[in-house]
């Protein structure tokens, strides 16, 4: 065969790869700067001087390599929240769990294929508390050529929405350590950054986002706040759900939106009111009362075209932070896509059925004096998960031992009304622990609240995968009748699922991603004081089913 045929046969294979699968690269110098929000200034950690970072943006398929350089005082990680990392585990992030995080001056590429995979998701820091002012979002488009399931926006907008203190957070969560008691809560709620006006810094300024009459416009909610659920909200005007965590949704209307820290949700809105401007709202929601949040509300402005920039501002009223109802319409309307292109593939046959408590307890801690010599800590199972100082997939994969057990527990070590009065005894066992699965085993996890301390809504996120919820309820799982209420045909499929408050929700997922993946509470407190575990999955039989070798700049303990 002539060379030049050869040639052109060769190139003919490689185009779709060439036209559709392109490296995005970029590089992240985490820096201090100085900020002044609330009427006071100080020195954060960020990614190239911006609070929040910035965007990273690919197509499915992609492969993003990110240079991280370490420039600050801290060790550093960062978690690509919801990338599956398909046998990449060594690029997932979490300080300790899939790496030994990036020492100062060092630097570490992340380095991963988007597969399978669009929409909304984000980036954070993951070790500390780094994550309060490390983040930003992260795009991924369609294949080129491949439509949205919904008629195309007009214009898109990343919306991130998180929380501000006034002191350093590290400070912050290490006095709470010291005391044994819950850390102060944060000063004000943000809006890409922006608190806007609140009322003991009025000049405050905010984000606004100008808009024209007619168009429809995407906004990429994300919930980057440490600690806070919050309530999302556009005055005198609808919002149309079309995704959550980056997978589709059947769209539905509402006027108010629930996104817990971890979650992600894009919302159409229509430029349908008269000329003006209109305030975007997030408050905080919490349905425990004796719970601390920070009750201010964070607001930004919808300008309309051609309106005076003093012209006065529609306002909307908030939902009640306990707005228990609200929160449930809005959980209870999400509903997989489950089109022909996107169908929701739900584990039917279970070879793994797992019931997780999630909660509270209270450990002793002579050192503790504020707290009376006992500290809060949490648990999954009643184990307050230790954080190893060699990384976990490191320890599996070089098969380094005295790092971690795998006998973590798949039921409750002790049975009790966990939803009613508490147990006498409310301290917990300590340890690191796995729970080992088989490759492409089929797991459900119902996740189940208690009420040692309070009851409390925990918005649990799995790394390494996507699962379906199943169902939820209030009070405790009956594995005897809650089953027959399951939604097995077109469950929201995610990566983060609130547990509600006294409740437990179920899911699902299959086991097709082999390496280590933790599970948290992406409560930031809740998981400092241990409400976290991790799955170990094993290498498959085939070709494609090992995890891949660990590359060669992996930052060391």
């Amino acid at each position: 065969m002539d060379l030049r045929v050869r040639v052109l046969i060769l190139a003919a294979c490689l185009l779709p790869c060439f036209v559709e699968c392109e490296v995005r690269r970029y590089q992240f110098n985490v820096v201090m700067k100085n900020t002044t929000r609330v009427c006071s200034t100080k020195s954060i950690v960020t990614v190239n001087g911006k609070f929040p970072g910035p965007t990273i943006y690919a197509r499915e398929d992609d492969t993003v390599l990110i240079r991280v350089i370490n420039r600050v005082k801290y060790n550093v990680s960062i978690h690509w929240h919801g990338v599956r990392q398909l046998r990449t585990g060594w690029s997932d992030g979490p300080a300790y769990i899939t790496q030994c995080p990036i020492q100062p001056g060092h630097s570490y590429v992340y380095n991963f294929t988007i597969t399978g995979q669009r929409g909304t998701l984000f980036w954070h820091a993951h070790i500390l508390w780094l994550r309060s002012t490390v983040h930003g979002a992260l795009v991924i488009l369609p294949k080129l050529g491949v439509p949205y399931p919904f008629p195309k926006p007009d214009h898109e907008s990343v919306v991130v929405l998180g929380e501000w203190w006034k002191s350093d957070t590290e400070a912050v969560i290490n006095e709470a350590l010291k005391s044994g008691l819950a850390p102060n809560v944060s000063d004000a709620h943000t809006i890409n950054g922006h608190p806007g006006p609140i009322s003991n810094c009025p000049s405050t300024g905010g984000f606004s986002l100008n808009v024209s009459p007619g168009k429809n416009y995407m906004l990429r909610l994300i919930n980057a706040a440490l600690n806070e659920e919050l309530f999302f909200k556009i005055a005198g005007h609808k919002l149309t759900v079309v995704e959550v965590d980056a997978t589709y949704v059947k769209p539905f209307k509402t006027d108010t939106i629930l996104i817990a820290p971890g979650q992600t949700t894009n919302v159409i809105v229509t430029a349908d009111q008269g000329a003006g401007k209109y305030m975007v709202a997030a408050s905080p929601f919490m349905d425990t009362p004796v719970v601390a949040v920070d009750n201010k509300t964070a607001t930004a402005t919808i300008h309309y075209s051609g309106t005076l920039a003093n012209s006065p501002t529609s306002f909307t009223a908030t939902p009640p932070q306990n707005a228990t109802p609200v929160a449930n319409n809005f959980v209870n309307s999400l509903r997989s896509l489950n089109s022909k292109k996107y169908p929701a593939k739900v584990p039917m046959k279970i070879d793994h059925s797992l019931l997780f408590t999630v909660g509270l307890g209270i450990n002793r801690c002579p050192s503790c004096k504020a707290g009376n010599g006992s500290r809060v800590v949490a648990s999954v199972n009643n184990v307050t998960f230790v954080m190893p100082t060699v990384a976990l997939l490191q320890a599996h994969v070089q098969n380094i031992k005295g790092v971690f057990t795998s006998d973590f527990p798949g039921n409750p070590p002790h049975a009790f009304n966990y939803t009613g009065a508490p147990p006498a005894n409310l301290s917990t066992t300590t340890g690191t622990k796995v729970y080992r699965l088989p490759y492409n085993a089929t797991v459900q996890v119902v996740l189940q609240d208690t009420g040692i301390i309070a009851p409390e809504n925990h918005p649990v996120h799995l790394h390494g995968f996507n699962f379906f919820a199943v169902g939820r309820g209030l009070g405790n799982y009956n594995p005897k009748t809650d089953p027959n209420n399951f939604n097995l045909v077109d469950p929201v499929e995610r990566n983060t699922i609130g547990v509600p408050s006294g409740g437990w929700v179920a899911i699902r997922f299959l086991a097709d991603n082999p390496g280590v993946w933790f599970m948290h509470c992406h409560l930031e407190v809740h998981t400092t004081w241990g409400l976290k575990m991790a799955f170990l999955v094993d290498n498959g039989k085939g070709p494609n089913q090992s995890i891949l070798p660990p590359p060669k700049d992996l930052p060391k303990c």
